[in-house]
């Protein structure tokens, strides 16, 4: 059998500990190999086999090692990614891919000279609500969509002390949760024509944006994005209506929850849908009529598996450069938005 890939992880904080290093143990092909950290003992007790190491440009150097994933804080994606594709290994970086397009512009361009795979942990394409959203869209089940919610609303009233509630680049709601909501109609309905974004802090003594509204303009299709920290009785995930019928969602995939749990990645049972959308299709009768929407099983592990197979030279990397350029695009163009008060177009030649 061919040997596993070898896998760096830099950061074992909440992304690292949480998701990565227990999706990569559990996808066939990889080997958790070294975890750079500041807590060998923090790691060990999950991964006693795991080297350790303080500086991440040790692991870059470590012969044998095929791909770096960088779950460390966000004002490091791209520092760290490109010193990891300069050092000859392809790359996977937590979302978002960087702070700003220039920055993500730069990785791109280091991944392409050192002719190495630079991808994103998208890893919310996997989610068994956007899989079966995914399918009616492209099934045309809804006909034409012209209108469509997605919302990941938390209650969170106390502002929590770590990197993403302090200034700084790449902190903030926008830039957590922005990534996954914005990537996802991307995938559905590509590039908008413009984006006008509200975003704001609303908790009591929050140091950065913990609400988002934003709203991406395509000829038809109006697609609302939405996140808040101080939504209580909010479980709508998605709302999407088109000129047959309607796609409804309640409640959040449960992996993030199975993964906190500790629950095995791939275990019987993982990945269901505890709560199936509904479907609402109009009749030639012009009656509506209700039934549950069928929703595959997500998988985060598809994230890994699809740069497994990248890496080898199979198929494609899981998030190409171009959609993970795209998704800055839009991510600044909402900065850039709620700064001036204004929408701003996309120029997707830009």
């Amino acid at each position: 059998m061919t040997a596993p890939l070898q896998v760096a992880l830099v950061g074992y904080g909440y992304a690292g500990r949480v998701f990565h290093a227990p999706l990569i143990a559990h996808t066939p092909g990889l080997a958790l190999h070294t975890v750079v950290s500041s807590d060998p003992g923090r790691v060990h007790a999950d991964f006693p086999q795991a080297r350790v190491l303080a500086d991440p440009a040790e692991a870059f150097a470590t012969p044998g090692i095929d791909l770096v994933v960088i779950a460390a804080p966000n004002a490091v994606h791209a520092p760290l990614a490109i010193a990891a594709l300069r050092a000859g290994r392809h790359v996977l970086v937590d979302k978002p891919f960087a702070t700003t397009l220039d920055e993500a512009r730069e990785v791109a361009a280091t991944a392409t000279a050192a002719g190495r795979i630079a991808s994103v942990f998208q890893n919310r394409r996997w989610d068994a609500d956007f899989l079966a959203l995914r399918a009616l869209v492209e099934a045309g089940t809804l006909g034409e969509v012209a209108e469509l919610h997605s919302h990941f609303d938390r209650f969170r009233p106390q502002v929590p002390d770590r990197w993403r509630e302090r200034p700084g680049p790449g902190a903030g709601l926008w830039f957590d949760l922005g990534p996954h909501l914005v990537d996802q109609v991307l995938q559905l309905f590509g590039l908008p024509l413009s984006v006008q974004a509200d975003i704001a802090p609303q908790r009591e003594g929050a140091q950065v944006d913990d609400f988002f509204h934003v709203v991406l303009r395509y000829p038809r299709l109006r697609a609302f994005l939405h996140a808040g920290a101080l939504v209580a009785g909010g479980s709508l995930r998605f709302a999407v209506h088109g000129t047959a019928g309607s796609f409804i969602k309640h409640g959040l995939d449960g992996q993030e929850a199975d993964l906190r749990a500790g629950r095995i990645p791939g275990a019987p049972g993982w990945g269901a849908d505890p709560r199936p959308g509904t479907l609402v299709l109009v009749d030639a009768d012009g009656q509506a009529r209700e039934r549950t929407a069928p929703a595959p099983p997500g998988d985060y592990r598809a994230c890994y598996a699809a740069m497994r197979d990248a890496i080898t030279g199979i198929a494609a990397a899981p998030v190409t450069l171009a959609e993970a350029l795209d998704v800055m695009r839009v991510l600044e163009a909402g900065r850039e938005s709620a700064a001036s008060g204004r929408a701003l177009a996309l120029d997707p030649r830009a």
